[in-house]
Order: structure tokens, then sequence, then C-alpha cells
């Protein structure tokens, strides 16, 4: 399994790999994007029986990767002869027309496209060619296409092309609310501040017009020209750190504008925090009815969303009910179940093709 060490994916791949030993499978995850920090190390020496192999190279979506892109497939195919897998397990789209000795299921968390599309409300410009030539390549060549939910799988379609298999398999994530716990009366988000899908700097402008202060794990600065009254950078916080957070904040915030799956908001969920959130098709499909809903760039919408949750214990109390009941429907164990099917599946597929190829010479 690949997987990087800059954002959500390597919270995914830790508990996916969890699950997945304790089921009877063994992992070798083979980790890009920057070498894992030491909480990162910590982590991953906890899940029991995972073999961490972690290197620096870039990722495709970073600036000029290309070099990278190809000593990390150099590497991987070293990596592969050495541990001889049975299946393939790619999260990111910079090794799948690798020459691979078995099948192979890629992930499509996001995608510059998409995102590009999001954000700007305009396809992405010309220099980003060679990714979009190469992302393509990389889901045509796969076994198995997955999404994490059914807006990013009509994402991909939409940008690269009908898919030969695909099918949606939602993140899970453990944790359990804390009833003991006293809620604090301030705001939290979590996420990249560079990452305008994100959208942290509405936020931030939502945040003068609150009796509460907001606090944004993350980074330690707001977005750039966006007010500094009433917000707290707390800076990038471990999943301990982050996790303590999540169980004191009463109200979680994230008006995305593009957020494929949301495992922060689950995050949240599971710790008892109400929603409030960005109304975008992914985050609709997972927590309609369960949230509340704001169009991403109206900072005005957003406080008064705020405001009704912050004036109102009733109301709070019941979003974040609804919020933690949504949430039991992602486990890491419902996660595992998904994935080991497709395994299954693909691995049955592949030899049944040499079979098939067989008794066709045979005609």
């Amino acid at each position: 399994m690949t997987a990087d060490t800059v954002g959500g994916v390597w919270r995914y791949a830790l508990e996916l790999s969890r699950a997945l030993i304790a089921r009877g499978h063994e992992v070798v995850l083979a980790t890009m994007g920057g070498v894992p920090n030491a909480d990162q190390r910590r982590e991953a020496a906890a899940v029991r029986g995972l073999e961490l192999y972690p290197s620096a190279y870039k990722l495709l979506w970073m600036d000029d990767p290309w070099r990278d892109v190809q000593q990390a497939g150099e590497w991987l195919m070293r990596l592969a002869t050495t541990v001889d897998p049975t299946i393939v397990h790619l999260n990111d789209f910079g090794h799948g027309d690798l020459p691979w000795p078995a099948p192979v299921l890629t992930v499509g968390h996001s995608c510059v496209l998409s995102w590009w599309q999001a954000v700007h409300a305009a396809p992405a410009p010309a220099p980003w060619r060679r990714y979009e030539q190469h992302v393509r390549s990389a889901l045509r060549n796969a076994d198995l296409v997955v999404a994490p939910s059914r807006a990013m799988l009509r994402c991909l379609e939409r940008h690269y092309g009908k898919l030969r298999a695909a099918r949606v398999i939602a993140n899970g994530r453990s944790g359990r609310f804390d009833e003991r716990r006293t809620k604090g009366a301030w705001v939290l988000s979590a996420g990249r501040v560079e990452d305008a899908g994100k959208n942290m700097a509405t936020l931030v402008h939502a945040a003068p017009q609150l009796c509460w202060p907001v606090c944004i794990a993350g980074a330690a600065r707001p977005p750039q020209d966006g007010p500094t009254e009433n917000v707290y950078m707390l800076g990038r916080l471990g999943d301990d750190a982050l996790q303590n957070w999540l169980a004191r904040a009463a109200v979680y915030a994230l008006p995305a504008r593009y957020e494929p799956f949301g495992l922060s908001v689950l995050e949240a969920a599971l710790a008892g925090c109400a929603l409030v959130l960005g109304d975008i098709d992914s985050l609709r499909e997972n927590w309609d009815g369960a949230a509340l809903f704001v169009p991403p760039r109206d900072p005005a919408a957003l406080a008064h969303e705020l405001r009704r949750l912050i004036d109102d214990v009733a109301l709070r109390e019941r979003y974040a009910a609804l919020a933690l009941q949504r949430a039991q429907r992602y486990t890491p164990a419902a996660m595992a179940e998904g994935y080991a099917r497709a395994y299954a599946e693909i691995d049955l597929r592949s030899a049944a093709l040499p079979l098939a190829q067989t008794g066709e010479q045979h005609r």
C-alpha cells in the first residue's frame, strides 16, 4: 500500500492497515511526500504488524515532481520484488502504470482537476495537462478504481473518462464520544490553511461576528489578507492533540469548497461536535440531515448558522447527537470489509484471466 505523509491519506492508511491486519492480512506501507515525522513514526509503530517503508519523494501534484515520480517508481518496483505482494493498493496516481506483479487497486482520494474546478470554477490551466495524462493512464491501468464518495467518483469520470471498474468505499475512523468531557465554548476547525478547498478564509471572515472564539488546527498563521480578530491558530497538531481539541469542542465548522470525503468531519462527529459544513455534493452525500449547511463563499451565512448553534444549547446538542449517530456508519471495520471484498474480487479476476486466455488459445 502506498500513502503520503502530508494529508488525510496518512490517517486513512493507518486506520485501514490496522483493520486489515486484524482480519489476518499483512500490510507493507510505502510512503512518499516527505519523510514521516516523529509523531507519525510513533503512530505507525503503534499498528502492530505494519511494515513501514518511508521515502521523501515528491507526490504527483507537487511542483515539478517528474524526476521524483520516476525515481519513486523504481524504488517501488524494487520493493515489490522484495515483498512479493498479492495486491497492490495505490493511494496516489503517480505509479498506476508501472508493471506491477499483482492486481492493482487505485484510490482516487482527490485530484487537482476536480479541486481546481471546485475552487476556481474553471478548468485547470495548461501546465496541468501532463498531470492529467498521467492520472488518466493510472486510472486506465487499475484493475479497480475506488473513491470515498459517489461525488468523487463522478468527478474522476468527468475529468478522466469512463472507468472500466469502479466502486465507492467510504472511509472509516475509530473514535468514541466521551460524555464525561465538558464541551468548551469555541468553534473548532482543522485543515491546511494554504488549501483553498478547505476554505478557511470564509471561516476567518465570519469569526469577528461570533461571540465564541474560532480555533483552527493546521497552521500557525491565518489565510493571507484575512482578519485575525477572534481567530486562534493552533498550529499543526499530532493526532492525540487534535483528538483532545475535538473532544472539548462544541461546534466544528468546515465551509469547504472541495472535500471528497471529509475525514476531519468524521472525527469531529465521533467526538460529539455539532457540524456546520460547506454545501457541496460530497458533504451532503455523507451528512445530509446530520449537519447544518452553508454556501461555502458566504461568511455571513456561516456566521448566522454558527450563532444559531452558539445561542441554542438544545439545537447544538441535537445536531451533535445526529452527527454522532451518522458517524457510526463509517467504521474502520466497515471500510476494511469493503476493501477485503475488493481485493478478493480483483485477485480472483486476475487468476481467472490466464485460464481464459489459455482456453481461447486452444479454440
